[in-house]
């Protein structure tokens, strides 16, 4: 062993004494090779290159109605919003503008400017990440003037900034248009019942209730307040649905494409909450909203609730893993919206069953009694339809008024200094250059030893 180690040990001195004895040459090879990379990295055009900085709502924040319907979770519903707004930020809508606004493409065989496509455009002239897996995004963009550089990246910007309002402004504007029917709907609804118990009141001339009509209102006044919110969710529902399909445009989108209501944990988790939402209204029947039984029973609701809209979100999205970004979210938000109007639908359907239960508990009750209490019942319910769906359409135009502040500038596209190209790299090419170089000399080296020792 140790000879062998002093046989490589002289070969290797005799290597090097063979370059250093051609050293006119091995050295000439190098600095050919250098001052080949350096003509290189001048002749090589410049490029030069601004950041923008955004900061985004937050990375566990929901994305905004119009950017999840614009880009729809990207990829089958991408559950991190900041990388569906870097996605945006690529899509045609922002940077084709750019392109067409670019005076320095190259032309091709007939004389015409030859614009590359945006995915091109995308690779090559642009680096948008998130850093750090924070809400933070750097718009990184190349241009051959410190202005072209400025340009590209605040524009990018600009363009997703407007896309994001837009996109905004109408999913939100739809939402108002359809709930603001169901509102007028509501209004004359709500008029009609409070007709109805003013004739009432007025044919029988009674005036103030009984204590038996008080015994039959508190009795089913549960009931009718419960079956009113689920009016309102369905109606809510049906709003944000129609809203949805007036953008996607897609008639196939819909659940039963992706047989969710056939689906066993989707019935499992639906019969449950229709069941907690029966149990809620009997504990309210017999304790306040502040006791532990009903704050439990809430909770409850909300986890199944959130279950069942995580079940939908995940046989969706294994549907449209390949699907347009821009229209997975919608395939997605409809789907909810179907499922949470048969969830209500249902809802409705076994609250007034129990209610009825009760009303016939209650049958010894004088028939005016009975009357008085339902028509009482009725109009306290619509009216309380109308004025939940009034502020579901307060909290929208709230919604369109903020969402326009998901994505923020935190630093405007900076200008280059024109004496500080980002590349090419010439210190960086110059010693590549000399690198290999200096490979080439060793391989020249090497086959001279190879025929000496030969």
């Amino acid at each position: 062993m140790q000879t062998t180690t002093e046989e490589e040990s002289i070969d290797l001195r005799r290597l090097l004494a063979i370059a250093w004895d051609r050293k006119k040459v091995t050295g000439g090879i190098i600095a050919g090779c250098t001052i080949l990379a350096i003509i290189v990295a001048f002749l090589l055009p410049k490029q030069y290159e601004s950041t923008t900085l955004v900061q985004t709502r937050g990375v566990s924040a929901a994305m905004s109605g119009g950017a999840a319907a614009a880009l729809a979770a990207l990829g089958g519903g991408a559950s991190d919003p900041t990388m569906g707004y870097i996605e945006l930020m690529k899509s045609r809508y922002v940077l084709e503008p750019i392109i067409d606004d670019m005076p320095w493409w190259d032309e091709n065989d007939k004389g015409e400017l030859e614009k590359p496509k945006v995915e091109d455009f995308a690779k090559k002239y642009l680096t948008i990440e998130n850093t750090k897996k924070t809400n933070l995004i750097t718009v990184k963009a190349k241009g051959y003037t410190p202005e072209e550089a400025q340009y590209i990246s605040q524009s990018v910007v600009d363009n997703f900034l407007t896309l994001q309002t837009s996109m905004n402004n109408e999913t939100q504007s739809l939402l108002l248009k359809f709930l603001n029917e169901r509102i007028d709907a509501a209004r004359e609804e709500a008029e009609e019942a409070r007709t109805k118990f003013a004739e009432f009141q007025k044919e029988h001339k009674v005036y103030s209730p009984t204590d038996q009509a008080k015994a039959i209102v508190s009795q089913t006044e549960a009931w009718d307040k419960a079956i009113g919110n689920m009016d309102v969710q369905q109606q809510a529902a049906q709003a944000q649905l129609a809203a949805v399909q007036a953008q996607i445009g897609d008639q196939e989108s819909r659940s039963d494409a992706y047989q969710i209501n056939d689906n066993e944990n989707v019935q499992k988790l639906r019969s449950s909450i229709v069941g907690k939402q029966v149990e809620l209204v009997g504990l309210r029947q017999k304790y306040t909203d502040n006791h532990p039984s009903v704050i439990a029973a809430e909770r409850e609701l909300e986890k199944l609730q959130q279950s069942l809209k995580q079940e939908v979100d995940a046989i969706v999205g294994s549907h449209t893993a390949t699907m347009n970004p821009m229209h997975a979210k919608l395939v997605e938000q409809q789907v909810e919206g179907e499922v949470g109007i048969e969830t209500a639908k249902a809802s409705r359907a076994a609250l007034e069953k129990r209610k009825e239960e009760k009303e016939k508990e209650l049958g010894d009750f004088p028939q005016d009694a009975m009357d008085y209490a339902n028509l009482q019942n009725e109009a306290t319910m619509k009216q309380g339809v109308y004025t939940n769906l009034v502020q579901q359409s307060e909290a929208a135009r709230i919604k369109q008024a903020m969402e326009s502040m998901d994505v923020q500038v935190v630093d405007p596209a900076d200008l280059p200094h024109e004496d500080k190209p980002a590349a090419p790299k010439k210190k960086l090419i110059a010693a590549v250059g000399m690198a290999i170089g200096c490979l080439i000399a060793f391989g020249y080296s090497l086959v001279l030893y190879k025929r000496e020792t030969n």
